[in-house]
């Protein structure tokens, strides 16, 4: 058998590699729905940082997070998902469902003419877990716990 080569066990390794492929992909929407729930709890700390009795004219100052008074904001806020978006990646949605919780993020036209300042509350929250690693953190054990089992 000169310049002949036999490979052996082929059948086996690929076998490994979908199991491979199947436990990132789980670790990966996992890793997705822990980092959407991490957030959603940022942004509800988010909105208790001040609050104030319902009809008081006490509202936080504009780029503070909206004054908590009723809880409905902070009630609204919810996680969608995660679901596939394409080969290893998954969506997971977290934000407000509340009417106003856009203009009070981003600020602008509030009825009768009136103009509300930007208060944010996802970004800050987000941006928090980003520069604390704490994202990073999730995907990164979600992986290495992937990749021991193989």
């Amino acid at each position: 058998m000169s310049g002949a080569v036999q490979i052996v066990g082929l059948s086996q390794f690929n076998a490994q590699m979908i199991a491979l492929e199947r436990d990132i992909q789980r670790a990966t929407r996992i890793a997705t729905a822990h980092a959407a729930h991490l957030a959603e709890a940022a942004i509800k700390e988010m909105l208790t940082t001040s609050s104030h009795p319902k009809g008081t004219p006490t509202p936080s100052a504009p780029g503070d997070p909206p004054s908590l008074v009723t809880g409905t904001l902070r009630r609204s806020i919810k996680v969608v998902g995660p679901v596939p978006v394409g080969w290893g990646r998954w969506l997971a949605e977290v934000g407000p469902t509340a009417v106003y919780g856009r203009v009070q993020e981003l600020g602008g036209p509030a009825g009768r003419g009136a103009e509300l300042p930007p208060r944010p509350y996802v970004q800050p929250a987000y941006e928090r877990l980003v520069t604390t690693g704490q994202i990073w953190t999730v995907y990164h054990h979600a992986w290495r716990t992937a990749l021991a089992a193989h």
